[in-house]
C-alpha cells in the first residue's frame, strides 16, 4: 500500500481530538448515499412508468393505424392483402370506430365504440387476453349482439355480464316525421375486460365488425386498418413502405406519432428530475469540502512534518483528495446498494398503490437500468473528486515552518 493511502485510511479511523469532524465527515456519506440512492429509486421509477405505459398502450392499440383520406375504407380486404405483403408485419385486422352513448337502469356515459374483427384481433391488441369476466363472444344471440366494456365501465354503470345496456349513436342518424333522431341498439354484456388503464377501462367498448358496420350504416366498410410489427421501432419506415404501396389517399399514424407529446413529457421530466436530484449530490459534496477543510486545519502540524520528511506537494494533495474519495465512493456504493434493494422489494410487492382515476396505472412501476446505476455513480465519484480539489490543494500549499515553529 502506498503511504498516501495508507495515511488517508489513517485519518479516517483515527479518533480526532475534535469529534465533530467524524460527525461531518458520517454526514457527509450519508448526504451521498442519500443523494445516489433517490436518484436511482426515482429515474428506476420513471423508466418503470413509460415502460409500463408504453406496454399498455401499445397492447390496446396496434403499432400502426392504416386510415384513408375523406372517409370509409370500402375494400378492406384487398388493402389487408396488400399490407400483410410489406416486409415486418406480424397481423393485421379491420376496425370500426365511433363515438356512442351507452345507459343502463343506474347511469348513462359517453364511450368510444370499436367495432372489431373477433379471428383478427389478437393478432394485433391483447384485448383477449385481458377479459377477466366472460368471453369474447360478440356475436347476435336471442337477438341481442355481445359487446366488452371495461371494468371501470362496468363499475360505474353497475353492469356486470349478461346484462343489457343500450348504445345510443349519432352516427346513422334515423329519420323519422319528428326529425332525426340518433340510432339506438340494445347489447348485451358478453365480458368485461381490464387493462390497468383507467381511460381505456373507463371509456372504451368493443362489438362485432359486421354489427357495427349494421349499426352504423357503413355498407361493409371499416374506420381503418391496424397492423402489428415485429419491430416496434422500425414503425416509420414500414409506414412509409405501406404508403409508398397503397398510394393516395391512403395514409398512416404510427404508435410514435399518435404519443409524441406524453412520451417527450416523460423523457424531459425525467431529465429535469436527474438535474434537480443531483443537487443533493452536490450538497453532501460541500460537506465533504467543509470536512476535509477542518481535517487541514486539525492536521496542520502532521503536513509541517510529511514535508519535512520529503513529503511532496502532490503526495500531500493525494492524502486528502483519497480521504475524500474514499468517503465518496463509500456513499456511492451504499446508496446503489440500497437502492437496489429498494427497487427490487417494490418491483416483487407493489406495496405502492397509485389511484387509477388520477394515474394512467393502478401500481407503482420500477425497471431498473445498469445504465442509470453506472452515470449516477459516475457523476456520484466525479462530483466528490471536485470537491476534494480545494482542501487538497490548500493543504498542500501549507508552509512546513509554520506548522513546526512551536514545536
Amino acid at each position: 500500500m502506498k503511504y498516501e493511502t495508507f495515511i488517508s485510511l489513517r485519518y479516517l479511523k483515527s479518533k480526532r481530538r475534535q469529534s465533530f469532524i467524524s460527525v461531518i465527515t458520517l454526514i457527509s456519506i450519508a448526504g451521498v448515499t442519500l443523494g445516489v440512492m433517490a436518484l436511482i429509486i426515482v429515474l428506476s421509477v420513471m423508466r418503470g412508468f413509460e415502460n409500463d405505459l408504453k406496454g399498455k398502450i401499445l397492447g390496446m392499440n396496434a403499432d400502426i393505424i392504416v386510415l384513408r383520406s375523406g372517409g370509409v375504407i370500402r375494400d378492406p380486404g384487398r388493402i389487408m392483402k396488400e399490407i400483410k405483403k410489406v416486409p415486418g408485419i406480424i397481423g393485421a385486422s379491420p376496425f370500426v370506430y365511433s363515438q356512442a352513448m351507452v345507459s343502463s337502469t343506474m347511469s348513462a356515459t359517453g364511450i368510444v365504440l370499436r367495432g372489431i374483427d373477433t379471428r383478427t384481433i389478437g393478432e394485433v391488441t391483447i384485448l383477449p387476453k385481458i377479459i377477466k369476466q366472460g368471453k369474447m363472444d360478440l356475436k347476435p344471440h336471442g337477438g341481442l349482439p355481445g359487446i366488452l366494456i371495461g371494468s371501470e365501465l362496468s363499475r360505474s354503470l353497475g353492469i356486470h355480464q349478461g346484462d343489457v345496456i343500450r348504445v345510443i349513436s349519432p352516427q346513422g342518424m334515423v329519420i323519422t316525421p319528428a326529425g332525426s333522431i340518433p340510432r339506438f341498439r340494445r347489447f348485451r354484456v358478453a365480458g368485461v375486460f381490464e387493462s390497468g388503464m383507467y381511460d381505456y377501462d373507463s371509456g372504451f367498448a368493443f362489438i362485432d365488425l359486421k354489427v357495427a358496420q349494421q349499426f352504423l350504416r357503413l355498407r361493409g366498410g371499416v374506420s381503418g386498418i391496424e397492423v402489428k410489427v415485429r419491430d416496434i421501432y422500425a414503425v416509420r419506415d414500414i409506414g412509409k413502405e405501406i404508403r409508398r404501396k397503397l398510394q393516395f389517399p391512403y395514409f398512416t399514424r404510427d404508435w410514435m406519432a399518435m404519443n409524441r407529446n406524453l412520451f417527450s413529457a416523460l423523457r424531459l421530466e425525467r431529465i429535469t428530475m436527474f438535474i434537480i436530484l443531483t443537487l443533493i449530490v452536490w450538497v453532501a459534496a460541500f460537506n465533504i469540502v467543509s470536512s476535509l477543510i477542518m481535517v487541514v486545519m486539525e492536521k496542520h502540524r502532521d503536513i509541517a512534518i510529511l514535508k519535512a520528511m520529503g513529503a511532496t506537494n502532490r503526495s500531500v494533495m493525494k492524502i486528502f483528495m483519497q480521504e475524500g474519495m474514499i468517503v465518496g465512493i463509500f456513499g456511492t456504493f451504499l446508496g446503489s446498494l440500497l437502492a437496489f434493494i429498494a427497487c427490487s422489494l417494490l418491483k416483487k410487492y407493489q406495496f405502492i398503490k397509485l389511484p387509477t382515476d388520477v394515474y394512467y396505472i393502478s401500481t407503482l412501476p420500477v425497471q431498473m437500468s445498469w445504465f442509470d446505476f453506472i452515470i449516477i455513480s459516475v457523476s456520484a465519484v466525479g462530483i466528490c473528486f471536485l470537491a476534494t480539489l480545494y482542501p487538497a490543494r490548500k493543504a498542500a500549499n501549507l508552509p512546513p515552518v509554520e506548522g513546526l515553529r512551536y514545536e
